[in-house]
């Protein structure tokens, strides 16, 4: 029988600048948790992401540093991607969308929908810069929200609402360029007439019903994504243009044509697309089977992507055909820091790269911390003091504890070899039949991407050890019951194998080492392994060590300084 093939995908980061926490919470931390629980299920899963390296956004850095658009993404492509690897996010394919072989299947996919008549082309009145002599993509506009009133809305997305505009839409619109208020100008471009779809993406989306067979239950989709679409979809959908007039970016691929590129949220999305071709292409697979034939795909991304994911690219791919349609669209609400919002621009975040720097080997406290918190249906605030007690509380007192308490009375009684299990009284027995069941529990949580109940069930298993040593006392019994003592720390050794495989797709380090102790192989989820009757197992080492006022205090002093 040919397993289900997954594809996950989180959403292409822009390349002019580096990542930070927000970032991982939102899109990359969930993803990758996703994955490695299919992986550790042995499912054909394709986790892909890449640097989105055109648009507006990239420009304007460039501009503002001084440096070709080129340098930019270098930069910022490799420093991201490092980072990613850094921090556990185990993507299968980090692309690029410079890559010539991205810009190879962006055309041709545009000039497809060309030809089949998809777009209308519509000559219009558009921002104009007459100080920089250039037509202004969405980025190079600011002005008022018309939603939320917020006064440094970009003409495509208000930041603070989520909103998504046109540049017309804002309220006194100015140039990021020249600060000068814009004129209009005529210009040609390609458009997506998407309300020619509203009726079959209504149907999709509320039903979850596309080309008559059920595809989803909505009721599996998070509120705020189905809020959002329904949303879009009621207030009546309307053309979106899909090329700009920029000179960065993939060109439309016409000889006549110069000076335009293809809209970013049409040539980004392409680059998962892309980015399967050139991993397929490097490990002999058909990327096809990644995209069509059934294959079940599933985006990771923050809200503020949520209408691109949802209503203009499966617009595209279904115009396109024979492609699979999203089967979830998980989005995350926003992380804040400290009370505030983060913010690039003004450097309130922290940066992924300064903490891996900061707290060397402590990958894992921030991937608990992040999804612990995570902001799955609301946004949510992440503190240096949280950070602290949950680090403290919780992965030291509780999971930290209980490895060490077992590995260490194991090694101290029967110098690492596990004990033998005998004479189960009726609390043995009860522990047992308990502990086996977190596997389905959790897995049932993952999948319905529930992240934070199913780690907070990962430290219910290890206050479940805990309990069971807090209880049993075997330091007390040696003395006076070996054969009981020995049982108890069988179950215990038996407990802690769980941890290493069901921990995984959360702390992926903490199970690496975790293993290491225990001597054995990772197992996967459906067969973790037992440890037998003299398996030697190694000597303690800390998983987590506990963090110091001190460190924190440091943490806050830089936060105040970027503030300033």
């Amino acid at each position: 029988m040919t397993k289900k093939k997954y594809t996950i995908t989180s959403a292409l980061p822009y390349a002019n600048g580096p990542l930070h926490i927000g970032h991982i919470a939102g899109a990359y931390l969930p993803a990758d948790i996703y994955v490695r629980y299919r992986k550790s299920k042995k499912d054909d899963v394709l986790f892909v992401c890449g640097s989105d390296e055109h648009g507006a956004a990239i420009t304007l850095r460039a501009k503002k540093d001084g440096l070709s658009p080129k340098d930019i993404v270098d930069t910022y492509h490799f420093l991201n991607e490092k980072s990613f690897a850094d921090i556990g996010i185990n993507f299968d394919i980090y692309h690029r969308t410079s890559d010539p072989l991205h810009h190879q299947t962006a055309q041709q996919f545009f000039k497809t929908l060309d030809q089949n008549g998809i777009f209308k082309k519509i000559i219009s009145n558009q921002f104009y810069d007459n100080k920089h002599q250039q037509f202004l993509a969405d980025r190079y506009i600011i002005g008022t929200c018309p939603k939320c009133c917020y006064e440094h809305a970009y003409g495509d997305q208000c930041e603070k609402c989520g909103s998504a505009l046109s540049p017309s839409d804002l309220i006194n619109p100015k140039s990021t360029l020249s600060g000068d208020t814009p004129v209009m100008k005529e210009t040609m471009h390609w458009y997506l007439p998407m309300q020619d779809h509203q009726n079959w993406l209504k149907d999709w989306i509320e039903k979850g019903v596309y080309k008559n067979k059920k595809l989803h239950d909505p009721k599996d989709w998070r509120h705020q994504v189905i809020g959002q679409c329904k949303s879009w979809i009621d207030g009546g959908l309307r053309e979106r243009a899909m090329t700009r007039d920029l000179n960065w970016g993939v060109k439309v691929p016409y000889n006549d044509v110069d000076g335009k590129v293809l809209y970013v949220w049409l040539d980004a999305p392409i680059g998962y697309i892309s980015a399967t071709k050139k991993w397929a292409n490097k490990n002999n697979k058909k990327w096809q089977d990644y995209w069509q034939n059934d294959a079940e795909l599933i985006h990771f991304i923050g809200k503020d992507n949520i209408v691109f994911h949802t209503i203009i690219f499966p617009i595209l791919l279904h115009a396109h055909g024979n492609y699979v349609l999203p089967k979830n669209v998980p989005a995350n609400e926003f992380l804040n820091l400290e009370g505030k919002k983060l913010s690039t621009s003004k450097n309130w975040a922290i940066w992924l790269h300064d903490y891996l720097k900061d707290f060397v080997d402590q990958q894992d406290v921030l991937r608990y911390v992040l999804c612990s918190t995570a902001p799955e249906s609301k946004d949510t605030d992440f503190t240096w003091a949280d950070f602290q007690a949950r680090n403290n509380n919780e992965l030291v007192a509780i999971f930290g504890n209980f490895i060490n308490r077992v590995v260490v009375l194991t090694n101290k009684y029967w110098d690492g070899y596990v004990p033998k299990k005998s004479n189960l009284t009726q609390y043995d027995e009860i522990v047992m039949a308990d502990f086996t069941k977190y596997a389905h529990r959790i897995g049932q949580l993952i999948e319905k991407y529930k992240f934070r109940e199913a780690l907070s069930e990962v430290m219910n298993l290890a206050r479940l050890g805990n309990k069971y040593l807090a209880d049993t006392e075997p330091w007390k019994l040696k003395k006076i019951d070996e054969v009981r003592t020995q049982t108890i720390l069988n179950i215990s050794l038996q407990i802690a194998s769980h941890l290493s495989v069901l921990s995984e797709p959360f702390l992926p380090f903490t199970s690496n080492k975790l293993c290491n102790m225990l001597n054995i192989e990772k197992g996967s989820w459906d067969n973790i392994k037992e440890l037998h009757h003299n398996h030697k197992i190694n000597s303690a080492s800390l998983l987590f060590s506990k963090i110091d006022d001190e460190v924190i205090n440091q943490q806050l002093s830089k936060l105040k300084l970027q503030d300033l």
